[in-house]
């Protein structure tokens, strides 16, 4: 005699409805997986995206009227490399832009001042893409979004070199929180920034502005620097008197630096070769490396033609030998 359950159908219907929910089970299985997934690739981009923190507590000195920052690229009128520039100006409210080095220990550090002529700042082609080539050597940048355009008739430098000063003390206060050594802190500018990278190598003794916290008791001198294609740095040929280091008054206190520049570059090469030949007058540290041509305003995008543009390779060395880079 058959059993009842077994006339009336229910075993293979109970087999085949806890075939259904082992396969509803793994297809929930599944889905969980992709969503966590989904869920750790957001969360990996989040934490990915760069931390911005304000160089100053409140308004930067001297600061009447708040703009609103205007972002754009011209249309693509001037590209370097077949692609276009990322431009910023109307920045009144200066920020420090932190891109973190992936490293275990303490890494060295660089703040990058884009140029621009202090009326703008090109953002992306001397800003967040030497971030990127620093990142590839273990070291944390930091790119500094100055104040442009300039609001000082007299010393058009001044807002940006007084935004530079505090931004070195700024992340030598977060040395600890961003995994930085800061005694391993550099500057970079190009341009117009590479004045304010200049200016604060040279005169980093000099107050710009009246203190506003207690950050303002760290200290601002770059441990290095670095001036690519620098700009008014010389009047008339002649390397401008502030700035001299003959007439530092502790010229050994003077950190190292390093200066690219093109001959044909419209905005003088002059800059470079006389605060070159004046830091080894005052015996101090410096490589200049001089190109036949490459003109002015390209970053680290490689041009055909035009060896300038791969100055990287002469950096790199230099960079180990500075700040200690692993790579």
């Amino acid at each position: 005699m058959r059993n009842i359950g077994e006339a009336n159908g229910e075993f293979p219907l109970l087999f085949q409805n806890s075939q259904i929910m082992k396969r509803l089970s793994l297809l929930c299985f599944f889905v969980g997986l992709l969503v966590l997934e989904a869920s750790f690739q957001a969360a990996q981009a989040q934490s990915a995206e760069p931390v911005v923190v304000k160089v100053w507590p409140g308004k930067a000195p001297g600061v009447t009227e708040e703009l609103k920052e205007k972002e754009f690229t011209e249309g693509g009128k001037k590209m370097v490399a077949g692609q276009p520039i990322y431009l910023t100006t109307d920045i009144t409210s200066p920020e420090l832009v932190l891109f973190r080095a992936k490293s275990n220990a303490p890494a060295p550090a660089v703040v990058i001042c884009p140029g621009g002529g202090h009326r703008l700042l090109a953002y992306d082609l001397e800003g967040t893409e030497l971030a990127e080539w620093l990142n590839s050597l273990e070291i944390t940048a930091v790119v500094l979004k100055y104040r442009v355009p300039s609001t000082n008739k007299d010393f058009k430098c001044l807002p940006a070199l007084q935004d530079a000063q505090r931004a070195m003390r700024v992340v030598r206060s977060k040395a600890s929180e961003w995994g930085i050594d800061a005694t391993r802190l550099g500057v970079m500018g190009f341009s117009a920034g590479g004045e304010v990278a200049a200016r604060i190598s040279l005169q980093f003794q000099q107050e710009h502005y009246t203190k506003a916290d207690e950050i303002d008791g760290l200290s601002c001198k770059p441990d290095f620097s670095m001036l690519i294609y620098p700009a008014y740095l010389v009047d008339k040929d002649e390397l401008r008197p502030e700035i001299d280091p003959r007439k530092h008054p502790n010229p050994a206190e003077l950190p190292p630096f390093f200066m690219v520049h093109a001959w044909d570059d419209p905005v003088t090469p002059i800059s470079s070769i006389e605060l070159a030949k004046t830091l080894k007058q005052a015996n101090r540290s410096c490589e200049l490396h001089l190109f036949d041509r490459g003109g002015h305003g390209y970053g680290i995008r490689h041009v055909d033609g035009a060896p300038v543009t791969d100055w990287t390779r002469a950096a790199e060395p230099w960079l180990k030998l500075q700040a200690g880079s692993k790579k």
